[in-house]
């Protein structure tokens, strides 16, 4: 089961990304994951959250926003755990646009976010190989 992150257009200048944060704070909703990038005029906020739905419907009237499918694969909080997620996605020949990785509540565990060609393909490969992946249940509070 994937989960979903949100992609969240922001105009590249001071005060836009506490604006929006301090929204989805005030609502009580977690941010599990973030990501920040930028395109000149603007800023790409990719964020997981524990409620997307509430997320979206706080987010919809001021910002334009996306969800993706993404793949949140765990792996332990130590040097080389990346390595065997990577090796897998090679083997098969799935493309990884982009990723980024966040810490779990273990003091081991760490996962890494993964926007792939074919994320059901990707899911189905890691979790045969012992991988676990996340789901959006997952990651609610």
């Amino acid at each position: 089961m994937a989960i979903t992150q949100l992609s969240v257009f922001l105009m590249n200048q001071p005060g836009a990304l506490i604006e929006a944060v301090q929204a989805i704070s005030e609502a009580g909703i977690n941010i599990r994951a973030m990501s920040i990038s930028e395109a000149n005029d603007f800023g790409i906020l990719r964020i997981i959250v524990s409620d997307t739905d509430a997320v979206c419907k706080l987010l919809g009237e001021k910002y334009l926003y996306s969800k993706t499918e993404v793949l949140a694969a765990q792996m332990s909080d130590r040097s080389g755990a990346l390595y065997p997620i990577l090796a897998v996605l090679n083997e098969a020949n799935i493309n990884i646009e982009y990723m980024y990785a966040f810490t779990g509540s273990g003091p081991e565990e760490a996962y890494v976010v993964i926007r792939v060609n074919d994320v059901k393909t990707a899911e189905e490969l890691l979790n045969a190989h012992g991988i676990r992946t996340l789901s959006d249940e997952s990651l609610k509070i």
